[in-house]
């Protein structure tokens, strides 16, 4: 079924409550005056409440209006905080190197606004060692305290030991950060792009001038050399005579 509103000729109904453009109300008027008011505004006629007595119809450019439906609907979806569960899976013996690695994950992990489940893996003769799973999980939790907190504490799943760290920060805290961090770079990036264009310009009118000061000084040669080729002139003319 449907979802999309009746519009013109579909609506089937004898009257409707007609709203104008602007929102105005216009009263309770027959179908076909409603449709001759929309064909004179170059609008469509759309039912906005089929369940009203009698249904409310609007006078609007419903192409334009399904478009910014969309748009604020994808404005929503985008801004909406979703709920992740990351997932990191350690050693009871992990090498040092090894943790940091995981553990800058997980630090990431919760800087984004995410859950992460933290998994230790125990193999053989590991499964009588929980107090190691226990001690480094509780290292963990310990290291990004200023992050995170511990949500689901340490507990035994069959071979595995699993605790869940949950985020100081909310999704959506995180997601604005995030957001205003990659506008001020962008920024910072166009404010370079000025200076870099302005030293240009700078250097441009330097060289300009510099041209020009050229120029103007080698012009007074020119008159100079003028005069002597007539001072010649004449000494030669004496001379033939």
């Amino acid at each position: 079924m449907s979802t999309e509103p009746r519009i013109n000729d579909r609506i089937r109904v004898p009257e409707v409550r007609l709203v104008g453009p602007s929102g105005e109300q216009v009263g309770i008027v027959p179908l076909a005056k409603a449709l001759e008011l929309a064909q004179e505004y170059d609008l469509d006629l759309v039912e906005v409440a089929a369940t009203a007595r009698p249904p409310v119809c609007k006078l609007m450019d419903y192409g334009k209006f399904k478009y910014e439906s969309a748009m604020k609907a994808r404005e929503a979806r985008k801004n909406q905080a979703h709920t992740v569960i990351k997932e990191m899976k350690l050693r009871p013996k992990i090498d040092p190197h090894d943790y940091d690695t995981k553990k800058g994950h997980v630090v990431r992990f919760l800087k984004q606004g995410d859950k992460v489940k933290i998994t230790i893996m125990f193999r053989g003769r590991e499964q009588s060692r929980p107090e190691l799973g226990f001690r480094l999980l509780q290292r963990l939790a310990d290291d990004v305290q200023e992050l995170g907190f511990v949500e689901s504490s340490a507990k035994q799943d069959g071979r595995n030991m699993i605790m869940v760290l949950g985020p100081h920060k909310k999704k959506t805290e995180a997601m604005a950060e995030a957001r205003a961090i990659a506008d001020a770079r962008k920024a910072e990036r166009q404010g370079r792009t000025a200076v870099a264009d302005a030293e240009e310009s700078e250097e441009a009118v330097e060289a300009a001038e510099t041209v020009e000061a050229t120029e103007t000084a080698e012009a007074p040669e020119a008159p100079e050399a003028a005069e002597a080729a007539e001072v010649e002139q004449p000494a030669e003319a004496a001379q033939d005579v």
